[in-house]
């Protein structure tokens, strides 16, 4: 690979390391809730979770320009107080890809919670433990094969994300060009069929083995449990 094609693979690859790293643990939570408590709304919040599965990627790109532009309500106050700039950085790409990824990460936890026996949990509190006791040594083991396959999955996916990133940071090279941007650029260069076809097959093996991985931990993790 070329010196360009690799600083597009490294930042694909830490682009969605980043997502899937910032978005994990909010994940839990939210599929936690929308799996467990039966709150005010939640009908809601689950329809709001999932609508960038249903959105055109380029929708969520604008959005996100509006809110955390350097003009925007969150992303000005970031940028006034603590000198954070997310538009046309790494960092926001990272962002976007989150956004985009979210709701994958979101449905294999919810799956993989809502199969837990909750009997083990009564079991559980019957015999004094407390709800941080149940959850940490019962119901996080047993959902672990969801959280695993879900931030596999996530971090695929973040692979090849393409329409809220370009839409929201741009595509600048050696700091936002990631892999699906560097492919767009080769086919809008003359002479860039090559490139495009290189990049589309290390683009094409990334995803395919991210999705291979993403199965095999969870039917893993499922015999190791028994389940």
């Amino acid at each position: 690979m070329t010196a360009a094609e690799l600083d597009a693979v490294q930042l694909s690859l830490s682009v969605a390391l980043r997502s899937v790293l910032f978005g994990l643990p909010l994940a839990v939570l939210v599929a936690w809730i929308l799996a467990r408590r039966r709150v005010a709304g939640r009908i809601f919040l689950d329809a709001f979770v999932h609508l960038p599965l249903v959105l055109p990627p380029v929708v969520v790109g604008y959005l996100l320009l509006l809110l955390f532009g350097t003009r925007g309500p969150i992303g000005g106050w970031l940028y006034d107080t603590f000198g954070v700039q997310l538009i046309f950085t790494s960092a926001g790409a990272a962002l976007a890809t989150t956004i985009m990824t979210f709701p994958l990460m979101v449905r294999a936890i919810r799956i993989s919670l809502e199969d837990v026996d909750a009997g083990l949990e009564d079991a559980a509190r019957t015999l004094g433990a407390g709800a941080w006791d149940r959850f940490w040594t019962i119901t996080l083991p047993l959902m672990l094969p969801g959280i695993l396959a879900g931030a596999v999955t996530a971090f695929a996916a973040g692979l090849g994300e393409f329409g809220a990133v370009i839409t929201f940071v741009s595509n600048i090279p050696g700091e936002t060009r990631t892999l699906p941007l560097a492919l767009y650029t080769a086919l809008q260069t003359p002479g860039g069929d090559a490139l495009a076809a290189r990049l589309a097959t290390i683009s094409f093996s990334l995803g395919l083995a991210g999705l291979l991985a993403a199965e095999f931990i969870a039917r893993r993790l499922r015999r190791m449990l028994g389940r």
